[in-house]
């Protein structure tokens, strides 16, 4: 199976200890990349500054309440960009808003997934998330 390129969008320092805990216990290869907030996100994704020589992720696990820029700014800027629409943008959030779910599918987001707040249903989620979207599902070349 090839590597792919995974974008971690995410400031809650726990959440991303155990979504990166739960990609490596499955033991395939990916190169996981984390931001810590939507302006960072959009730097990497443009690739400029420090993050002018990273490559174009395949899949975005995007959460919705960041600072600086929150992850509905940062959908719809993937998602509006010819570049970068076609990678697919996982919402990953604690958020179950109907309001923020809709809006987020509105702005084309691939899924939403609400964290559970249980740490072993949590890296359940992770594990699942990663079955599909890497095993599974045929993602676009960089």
């Amino acid at each position: 199976m090839p590597e792919i390129h995974i974008l971690l969008v995410e400031d809650n320092e726990g959440d991303v200890v155990l979504t990166l805990e739960a990609l490596k216990e499955a033991k395939l290869k990916n190169k996981i990349s984390v931001v810590r907030d939507g302006e960072e996100a959009m730097e990497f994704l443009y690739r400029e500054g420090r993050y002018a020589h990273e490559d174009i992720p395949q899949l975005i696990l995007l959460d919705i309440n960041l600072p600086k820029m929150d992850g509905k700014e940062v959908l719809l800027k993937i998602k509006t960009d010819p570049d970068l629409k076609k990678i697919p943008v996982v919402i990953l959030t604690t958020s179950s808003s109907e309001k923020d779910i809709l809006e987020a599918y509105n702005n084309y987001a691939n899924c939403y997934i609400t964290k559970p707040v249980d740490l072993d249903k949590f890296i359940d989620v992770i594990h699942t998330v990663e079955d599909f979207w890497i095993s599974i599902v045929q993602l676009p070349k960089p």
